[in-house]
């Protein structure tokens, strides 16, 4: 990423909850701790079913007396279905603010070039009274500014940043292992805890309860947990969802997200696993790509 350049990223859509409620909601539901969200710090986080498979994920930055959620806009309004079905009698407000508001990323040498900014995820601070943040799942990501659409250009040319391709940023996203597209394609298909949520610092073990915890806490303290995320090099053909990914006749895994950045679902404790070398995948030949935060 450029420190000059700036990616509007029009693929993210926003949320706001707000309320005197909307704390002990948010808190009951997500997979992190709402505590160490703050005006100086943000989290990322994810919504997933009673039985812990993947629902959704977002990053959750304090604004004003509520909370901007910032995921997939494709997504967005299942996002927002799905919290006013938790609702009931909750005093939450809850607002689709896509249209009005715009995520924008940055990298990380311009995010520490600001004032009060800090090399730790999640880092928050203010800026014309916008919040921008050091991406809480990696700071390798950059930062993130969330703005209203109409102060953005005048924003961005008193920053004297120019704006790019979103290709390039989500290109490295991919490379660092971290899929934010077609995220959809994920939903009940694995368990929360097997996105990586815990190494992208989206799941509190020490927090009370939450939707899907039980299974969660189940997988990681019975050590149970076996397949892992990761993302794919297709070197030739092409794959499809559900297409098997074999290593000497053997399975070690399936495809979840086949178009643009693709991911598999991969048993990366198996003993005859390669990760180096390369697999087959239905008439495709392919490469499982290690993220360096990987252990």
């Amino acid at each position: 990423m450029n420190v000059d350049k700036v990616y509007i990223l029009e693929d993210r859509g926003v949320l706001y909850i707000n309320g005197d409620d909307c704390f002990d909601f948010l808190q009951n539901l997500i997979t992190n701790d709402l505590n160490k969200v703050s005006e100086s710090n943000s989290c990322f986080a994810s919504l997933l079913t009673p039985q812990g498979k993947y629902l959704f994920d977002f990053i959750i930055i304090k604004h004003k007396e509520g909370y901007f959620i910032d995921c997939e806009k494709k997504i967005i309004n299942e996002l927002f279905n799905k919290f006013n079905l938790y609702k009931l009698r909750s005093k939450v407000e809850i607002l689709n603010l896509s249209n009005e508001f715009v995520v924008a990323a940055v990298s990380k040498e311009k995010f520490l070039s600001f004032e009060n900014s800090k090399d730790v995820t999640g880092n928050t601070i203010k800026y014309r009274s916008d919040p921008i943040f050091l991406d809480p799942r990696n700071s390798d990501l950059g930062g993130r500014i969330i703005i209203n659409l109409e102060k953005l250009y005048l924003s961005i040319k008193k920053l004297n940043l120019k704006s790019s391709s979103i290709k390039e940023y989500y290109d490295h996203s991919f490379k660092i292992g971290i899929p934010q597209i077609d995220t959809e394609k994920l939903q009940n298909k694995l368990f929360g805890i097997e996105c990586n949520f815990e190494e992208l610092n989206g799941l509190d073990f020490k927090k009370g309860c939450y939707v899907g915890q039980e299974n969660t806490a189940r997988i990681k303290l019975k050590n149970k947990q076996s397949k892992k995320l990761f993302p794919i090099k297709v070197l030739e053909g092409e794959i499809k969802i559900d297409d098997e990914i074999k290593q000497n006749n053997k399975i070690f895994g399936k495809v979840l997200i086949d178009e643009n950045y693709p991911f598999g679902l991969i048993k990366f404790k198996d003993q005859d696993i390669k990760i180096g070398e390369n697999f087959s995948c239905g008439t495709a030949k392919i490469k499982i790509l290690k993220p360096n935060w990987f252990d």
